[in-house]
Protein backbone atom coordinates (compact mmCIF):
# COMPACT_ATOMS: atom_id res chain seq x y z
CA UNK A 1 0.00 0.00 0.00
CA UNK A 2 1.14 3.55 -0.92
CA UNK A 3 1.87 6.10 1.78
CA UNK A 4 -0.62 8.53 0.10
CA UNK A 5 -3.25 5.85 0.19
CA UNK A 6 -2.77 4.77 3.81
CA UNK A 7 -3.11 8.42 4.73
CA UNK A 8 -6.53 8.76 2.74
CA UNK A 9 -7.72 5.88 4.66
CA UNK A 10 -6.63 6.92 7.78
CA UNK A 11 -8.01 10.63 7.44
CA UNK A 12 -11.22 10.09 5.13
CA UNK A 13 -13.24 8.60 8.02
CA UNK A 14 -12.39 11.53 10.18
CA UNK A 15 -13.39 13.99 7.80
CA UNK A 16 -16.81 12.59 6.99
CA UNK A 17 -17.37 13.23 11.17
CA UNK A 18 -16.05 17.11 10.57
CA UNK A 19 -18.10 17.49 7.06
CA UNK A 20 -21.38 15.94 9.00
CA UNK A 21 -20.44 18.74 11.76
CA UNK A 22 -21.04 21.00 9.29
CA UNK A 23 -24.23 20.19 8.52
CA UNK A 24 -25.67 19.56 12.03
CA UNK A 25 -24.89 22.98 13.17
CA UNK A 26 -25.69 24.82 10.60
CA UNK A 27 -28.75 23.04 9.97
CA UNK A 28 -29.99 23.47 13.90
CA UNK A 29 -29.40 27.24 13.31
CA UNK A 30 -31.08 28.00 9.96
CA UNK A 31 -33.83 26.14 10.69
CA UNK A 32 -35.44 29.06 12.64
CA UNK A 33 -35.59 30.85 9.85
CA UNK A 34 -38.80 31.87 8.44
CA UNK A 35 -39.02 33.63 4.87
CA UNK A 36 -35.56 34.54 3.77
CA UNK A 37 -33.91 34.97 0.12
CA UNK A 38 -30.70 34.25 -0.82
CA UNK A 39 -28.50 37.03 -2.43
CA UNK A 40 -25.15 36.04 -4.72
CA UNK A 41 -22.88 38.42 -5.93
CA UNK A 42 -19.16 39.45 -6.11
CA UNK A 43 -17.22 39.99 -3.18
CA UNK A 44 -14.95 42.60 -5.01
CA UNK A 45 -17.88 45.46 -5.81
CA UNK A 46 -16.94 48.18 -3.95
CA UNK A 47 -19.26 50.40 -1.19
CA UNK A 48 -19.43 53.28 -4.09
CA UNK A 49 -20.14 50.88 -6.90
CA UNK A 50 -24.09 51.25 -8.07
CA UNK A 51 -24.67 47.40 -7.52
CA UNK A 52 -23.53 47.38 -3.91
CA UNK A 53 -26.07 50.17 -3.26
CA UNK A 54 -28.63 48.75 -5.07
CA UNK A 55 -28.52 45.74 -2.93
CA UNK A 56 -28.80 47.45 0.09
CA UNK A 57 -31.76 49.13 -0.96
CA UNK A 58 -33.26 45.56 -2.15
CA UNK A 59 -32.27 43.69 0.92
CA UNK A 60 -33.68 46.43 3.13
CA UNK A 61 -37.24 46.34 1.24
CA UNK A 62 -37.18 42.46 1.57
CA UNK A 63 -36.48 42.57 5.40
CA UNK A 64 -39.30 45.18 5.80
CA UNK A 65 -41.81 42.77 4.87
CA UNK A 66 -40.15 40.64 7.14
CA UNK A 67 -38.04 38.28 4.70
CA UNK A 68 -34.34 37.48 6.06
CA UNK A 69 -31.12 37.53 3.29
CA UNK A 70 -28.53 34.63 3.52
CA UNK A 71 -25.50 35.45 1.80
CA UNK A 72 -21.88 33.84 1.56
CA UNK A 73 -21.08 35.95 4.27
CA UNK A 74 -18.09 38.11 2.81
CA UNK A 75 -17.59 41.40 1.64
CA UNK A 76 -19.04 43.53 -1.42
CA UNK A 77 -22.31 42.90 -2.66
CA UNK A 78 -22.67 40.22 0.27
CA UNK A 79 -21.64 42.68 2.92
CA UNK A 80 -24.44 45.06 0.71
CA UNK A 81 -27.68 42.18 1.07
CA UNK A 82 -26.33 41.76 4.87
CA UNK A 83 -26.29 45.84 5.52
CA UNK A 84 -29.41 46.33 3.92
CA UNK A 85 -31.28 43.55 6.16
CA UNK A 86 -29.42 45.54 9.24
CA UNK A 87 -31.33 47.90 9.15
CA UNK A 88 -34.22 46.42 10.00
CA UNK A 89 -34.14 45.37 13.72
CA UNK A 90 -35.78 41.66 14.28
CA UNK A 91 -34.90 40.52 11.11
CA UNK A 92 -32.05 37.84 10.87
CA UNK A 93 -29.24 38.67 8.09
CA UNK A 94 -27.32 35.76 8.09
CA UNK A 95 -23.91 34.96 6.62
CA UNK A 96 -21.96 31.72 5.71
CA UNK A 97 -18.41 32.36 5.32
CA UNK A 98 -15.98 30.23 4.08
CA UNK A 99 -12.57 29.31 5.18
CA UNK A 100 -9.90 31.02 2.15
CA UNK A 101 -6.78 32.05 1.72
CA UNK A 102 -7.55 35.55 0.33
CA UNK A 103 -10.24 37.95 -0.59
CA UNK A 104 -12.81 36.26 1.80
CA UNK A 105 -13.61 37.53 5.20
CA UNK A 106 -17.18 38.07 7.19
CA UNK A 107 -18.61 41.20 7.11
CA UNK A 108 -19.93 42.95 10.00
CA UNK A 109 -23.41 43.42 9.08
CA UNK A 110 -24.57 39.63 9.45
CA UNK A 111 -26.59 39.01 12.54
CA UNK A 112 -26.20 35.35 12.38
CA UNK A 113 -22.80 34.09 11.07
CA UNK A 114 -22.00 30.10 10.38
CA UNK A 115 -18.09 29.60 9.42
CA UNK A 116 -17.32 26.30 7.01
CA UNK A 117 -14.28 24.77 5.75
CA UNK A 118 -16.11 22.95 2.96
CA UNK A 119 -17.59 24.41 -0.36
CA UNK A 120 -20.52 22.08 -0.64
CA UNK A 121 -21.89 22.14 2.73
CA UNK A 122 -21.95 25.76 2.71
CA UNK A 123 -23.35 25.79 -0.64
CA UNK A 124 -25.80 23.24 0.47
CA UNK A 125 -27.07 26.03 2.95
CA UNK A 126 -27.09 28.89 0.68
CA UNK A 127 -30.03 27.02 -0.84
CA UNK A 128 -31.82 24.57 1.56
CA UNK A 129 -33.85 27.57 3.66
CA UNK A 130 -34.40 30.00 0.83
CA UNK A 131 -37.64 30.38 -0.77
CA UNK A 132 -36.19 32.88 -3.37
CA UNK A 133 -32.77 33.74 -4.95
CA UNK A 134 -31.01 37.06 -6.02
CA UNK A 135 -28.05 37.12 -8.59
CA UNK A 136 -26.42 40.30 -8.63
CA UNK A 137 -22.95 40.76 -11.14
CA UNK A 138 -20.73 38.51 -9.73
CA UNK A 139 -17.42 36.21 -11.01
CA UNK A 140 -17.08 32.54 -11.25
CA UNK A 141 -18.37 31.86 -7.72
CA UNK A 142 -21.58 33.45 -8.55
CA UNK A 143 -22.32 31.76 -12.48
CA UNK A 144 -21.69 28.82 -10.46
CA UNK A 145 -24.07 29.34 -7.84
CA UNK A 146 -26.29 30.36 -10.60
CA UNK A 147 -26.42 27.14 -12.65
CA UNK A 148 -26.40 25.20 -9.63
CA UNK A 149 -29.76 26.93 -8.20
CA UNK A 150 -31.31 26.64 -11.71
CA UNK A 151 -30.29 22.82 -12.47
CA UNK A 152 -32.09 22.11 -8.99
CA UNK A 153 -35.46 23.77 -9.79
CA UNK A 154 -35.28 23.00 -13.92
CA UNK A 155 -35.04 19.10 -12.45
CA UNK A 156 -37.33 19.86 -10.35
CA UNK A 157 -35.53 19.12 -7.01
CA UNK A 158 -36.30 21.97 -5.70
CA UNK A 159 -39.93 24.06 -6.44
CA UNK A 160 -39.49 26.83 -8.86
CA UNK A 161 -38.76 29.30 -6.57
CA UNK A 162 -38.13 32.79 -8.26
CA UNK A 163 -34.33 33.08 -9.56
CA UNK A 164 -33.84 36.98 -10.09
CA UNK A 165 -30.62 38.27 -12.22
CA UNK A 166 -30.38 42.15 -11.09
CA UNK A 167 -28.66 44.24 -13.83
CA UNK A 168 -29.56 43.92 -17.44
CA UNK A 169 -25.95 45.22 -18.07
CA UNK A 170 -24.24 42.46 -16.71
CA UNK A 171 -26.62 39.75 -17.62
CA UNK A 172 -27.83 40.02 -21.21
CA UNK A 173 -24.95 38.97 -22.89
CA UNK A 174 -25.21 35.95 -21.09
CA UNK A 175 -29.17 35.05 -21.87
CA UNK A 176 -28.92 36.24 -25.26
CA UNK A 177 -25.84 33.43 -25.18
CA UNK A 178 -28.12 31.25 -24.36
CA UNK A 179 -31.31 31.49 -26.22
CA UNK A 180 -28.92 31.87 -29.32
CA UNK A 181 -26.43 28.94 -28.72
CA UNK A 182 -28.69 26.52 -25.77
CA UNK A 183 -32.03 26.85 -26.90
CA UNK A 184 -31.44 25.78 -30.74
CA UNK A 185 -28.86 22.97 -30.14
CA UNK A 186 -31.57 21.71 -27.75
CA UNK A 187 -29.10 21.55 -24.80
CA UNK A 188 -32.05 23.49 -22.80
CA UNK A 189 -35.76 22.57 -23.57
CA UNK A 190 -37.91 24.95 -24.34
CA UNK A 191 -39.33 27.51 -21.34
CA UNK A 192 -36.07 27.15 -19.39
CA UNK A 193 -34.67 30.59 -19.80
CA UNK A 194 -38.20 31.62 -17.85
CA UNK A 195 -36.98 30.55 -14.95
CA UNK A 196 -34.67 33.40 -15.07
CA UNK A 197 -36.06 37.02 -14.63
CA UNK A 198 -34.28 39.90 -15.04
CA UNK A 199 -34.26 43.64 -13.70
CA UNK A 200 -32.65 47.08 -12.57
CA UNK A 201 -35.45 48.16 -10.26
CA UNK A 202 -35.15 46.50 -6.67
CA UNK A 203 -38.69 47.72 -5.62
CA UNK A 204 -39.28 44.82 -8.90
CA UNK A 205 -37.25 42.24 -7.52
CA UNK A 206 -38.87 42.86 -4.10
CA UNK A 207 -42.48 42.66 -5.54
CA UNK A 208 -41.72 39.05 -7.53
CA UNK A 209 -40.31 37.92 -4.16
CA UNK A 210 -43.86 38.72 -2.43
CA UNK A 211 -45.64 37.83 -5.36
CA UNK A 212 -43.84 33.97 -4.79
CA UNK A 213 -44.60 34.39 -0.86
CA UNK A 214 -48.52 35.18 -1.61
CA UNK A 215 -48.85 32.59 -4.07
CA UNK A 216 -47.25 29.75 -1.74
CA UNK A 217 -46.97 30.75 1.05
CA UNK A 218 -43.93 30.13 2.99
CA UNK A 219 -42.58 26.09 1.94
CA UNK A 220 -43.04 24.74 5.03
CA UNK A 221 -41.22 21.13 3.86
CA UNK A 222 -37.66 20.27 2.83
CA UNK A 223 -37.51 20.75 -0.79
CA UNK A 224 -37.04 16.71 -2.22
CA UNK A 225 -33.13 17.95 -3.30
CA UNK A 226 -31.91 18.22 0.74
CA UNK A 227 -34.11 15.15 2.09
Amino acid sequence: MSDSKAVRLAEDPWRVFKIMAEFVDSFDTLSHLDAAVTVFGSARTKPDDPYYKATVTLTEGLARQGIATVTGGGPGIMEAANRGTSHVKGVPSVGLNIELPFEQKGNRYANVSINFHYFFTRKVCLVKYSMGFIFMPGGFGTLDELFEVVTLVQTQRVPAFPIILFGKAYWTGLMDWMKSTLEPSRLISPGDLELLRITDDPAEAVNWILEYRRSVGVPDQVPSAFR
